[in-house]
């Protein structure tokens, strides 16, 4: 790819905005370009935008210091889009056909639409996960082909409220900015952070974010389920809160001390291990930590009861992986092991694939991010206007340009080399004096022929009077 080549991509998080700009390489490595962050507690709740004023801000601060980095203008971005409201819906699309035949790709695109048109009061459908196609008995992943006289789709929609749409694309609108898709950010981040081989065999990501924890289900590389809770990082902060401090000290607390499956020495006469606050008190870490670790197990355990109402816990031989910001909790894989009863689970804190370029600090806080950058396939740099090309001098010849000229000033056209100028030169002087010469003597002719004719005027007018005499 060319130096302006890029893929710019923006995520509208609950707790931070953050936009990105980097190339995909052919080995599939992303090296990043510009990266830019700002917090967003002001205009984002739970994933909806409510302030869109503040939000358009937001954006045209996040692309001009992208730009800054770059040097180079941003035409359009992708976004991502999630939040509370996000969910899927199962749908089942039939037809039948007069006689049995082979299943066609239009077929299918039409039971695509069809099932698109599923009426959802205040809900839109976002994207579609197409499950198997069930012709006349039997199931089919790709039914383009099939011989058989029914049809039956099997499809996943995903939706959310209008307004979670509506809100985020009049951000971009009064910011000025185009979108150049609009992608789910929970499923860009899984094809980011799953293994192909996890997608297959069955794997649950939980994403425990700031404000919401997404759960998706995988099986067959098909997106087969996939909720947000309400509840996030942001709970064990509020209530860390209680202990009269403030939230950003409490946000320290839970960094530096916390621990979702705390334990202390056993040792009745050790003395208890404690934390000092900015105020000069001191809390003791079992107390602090009894607030983090039920906070934290009410989050897995509602993760956890997601899976179970997907109806693939049996079937995630991949296990469980974990990610996002609240997932860098201390113990938070071992409460989920002890609450699933699971030993898969581990926690993903980047990508599948390598990050290159600028460094980004590797929390899973940016997964998000790097999936949207790897989901998108267009430039969005702002091509370059061509250079006008010089117009030419007064008096000077284009050579390109066929002169139309009188036979008797008819040049040579041989004129591209300078061996050519200087036959050409040669022949038109040889020419003009050709030219010159054939002039004079047509000059010399006439002359003569008027002499002659004036000679015999005045001869026959001598001879007329001579008679008058006579």
């Amino acid at each position: 790819m060319a130096t302006t080549d890029f893929i710019a991509a923006i995520e509208l998080g609950s707790s931070h905005i953050a936009g990105i700009a980097g190339r995909k390489h052919s080995d599939g490595s992303i090296e990043v370009l510009a990266y830019a962050c700002e917090d967003s507690a002001a205009f984002v709740r739970k994933g909806l935008v409510y302030n869109i004023d503040k939000a358009a801000h937001a954006i045209r601060c996040i692309i001009a210091r992208l730009e800054g980095q770059m040097q180079h203008s941003i035409a359009k971005v992708y976004a991502g889009i999630g939040g509370q409201s996000l969910r899927t819906v199962e749908n089942q699309v039939s037809r039948t056909l007069d006689e049995e035949n082979i299943i066609s790709s239009e077929l299918v695109d039409q039971l695509c639409d069809e099932n698109r048109d599923l009426p959802l009061a205040d809900m839109c459908v976002l994207d579609v996960a197409p499950q198997e196609y069930k012709i006349d008995n039997t199931l089919h992943t790709d039914p383009v082909g099939v011989a058989g006289q029914r049809i039956t789709g099997r499809y996943l929609n995903l939706i959310a409220r209008q307004s979670l749409k509506k809100n985020l694309e009049q951000s971009f609108e009064k910011a000025g900015v185009k979108i150049a898709d609009l992608l789910v950010a929970p499923t860009a981040l899984a094809h980011a952070v799953l293994s192909e081989n996890e997608m297959r065999a069955g794997c649950a990501l939980v994403d425990l974010g700031a404000a919401t924890t997404t759960v998706q289900v995988y099986k067959n590389n098909i997106l087969r389920y996939l909720s947000v809770l309400p509840l996030g990082g942001n709970n064990i902060t509020h209530d860390l809160a209680n202990l009269k401090i403030e939230e950003t000290e409490a946000e320290q607390l839970k960094l530096h001390y916390g621990d979702a499956f705390y334990q202390e020495a056993e040792d009745e006469n050790a003395t208890p291990a404690t934390c000092l606050l900015d105020d000069g008190r001191s809390v003791k870490l079992r107390e602090l930590n009894d607030i983090v670790g039920a906070r934290a197990e009410e989050i897995l355990a509602n993760a956890w009861n997601q899976i179970q109402l997907s109806g693939y816990e049996n079937e995630l031989f991949s296990g469980i992986v974990l990610t996002g910001g609240n997932a860098n909790l201390t113990n938070t894989e071992t409460l989920f092991r002890s609450l699933s009863h699971t030993e898969k689970v581990r926690t993903a804190h980047s990508i599948q694939e390598a990050v290159q370029g600028e460094r980004l600090p590797e929390d899973g806080r940016q997964n998000t991010l790097l999936g949207l950058l790897e989901a998108g396939t267009e430039n969005c740099c702002v091509p370059e206007k061509p250079k006008p090309s010089p117009e030419p001098e007064q008096g000077s010849l284009d050579l390109d340009v066929e002169v139309v000229q009188k036979p008797e000033e008819q040049k040579p056209a041989d004129a591209e080399n300078s061996k050519g100028h200087k036959t050409g030169s040669t022949t038109s002087q040889s020419q003009k004096e050709e030219t010159k010469t054939g002039k004079q003597e047509k000059k010399t002719w006439f002359r003569s022929l008027f002499d002659n004719i004036q000679k015999e005027m005045i001869e026959d007018s001598s001879d007329s009077m001579d008679d008058r005499k006579h």
